[in-house]
């Protein structure tokens, strides 16, 4: 039989103990990001966000109208600046959108 612990703890620090040890950040920080994209450009943009891919710290987000692929290109930085504050890390340096 196992032997029980009776240490309680946390289901965060359990979830977070779990994901550090089988090396699933990678994954999570990518989920993290597109939930972030969602939340931080709202209902708007995201009707017209066809795909959303972390690839190192780049950012590629492929929009389906050019004229707000357009206008959102002059706000990079900030767009940059909100995601990584939604998503408490700094993951991204760079946005491409396609």
């Amino acid at each position: 039989m196992a032997k029980r612990f009776n240490e309680e703890s946390p289901i965060s620090d359990v979830l977070k103990q779990f994901i550090s040890q089988n090396k699933l950040e990678a994954g999570m920080d990518i989920v993290n990001v597109r939930d972030a994209w969602k939340n931080v450009m709202g209902p708007g943009v995201n009707n017209y966000t066809t795909e959303i891919q972390l690839k190192g710290t780049t950012l590629y987000v492929a929009l389906s109208s050019a004229v707000l692929r357009e206008e959102l290109s002059y706000g990079k930085e900030k767009i940059i600046k909100m995601i990584n504050e939604e998503v408490r890390k700094d993951l991204i340096t760079q946005l491409i959108l396609r």
